[in-house]
């Protein structure tokens, strides 16, 4: 993919990051309500694929610090849909022993 390319998709990404993160702030939600709350979350996660998928078309060398970032917030989230995939040990793997107890 050429860089032109990149950029174009990269703006994209942020067009589409405002939309979202937009409807997430403005979503009425409260941990008191499963349905609402889960929705939220569901905005939240594609809020952090967004940043995912910048991450990952930036020109140049991807940021690894960036990447383990937007990977362990994906994986936080994506625990509360999937509690029994395991995802809270992925901060160890993701970030060795800084990573201990951050899930």
């Amino acid at each position: 993919m050429d860089s032109n390319k990149r950029h174009e998709l990269v703006r994209m990404g942020w067009d589409i990051h405002a939309v979202v993160e937009e409807s997430y702030r403005q979503h009425p939600a409260s941990k008191n309500d499963p349905e609402d709350w889960r929705e939220k979350r569901r905005l939240l996660l594609a809020d952090m694929a967004i940043h995912l998928l910048q991450t990952a078309l930036e020109p140049g060398d991807i940021e690894l610090d960036k990447l383990r970032n937007n990977l362990h917030a994906i994986l936080t989230i994506s625990d509360g849909f999937l509690p029994d995939a395991g995802f809270r040990t992925a901060p160890g793997k993701l970030y060795g022993d800084r990573g201990r107890g951050l899930l």
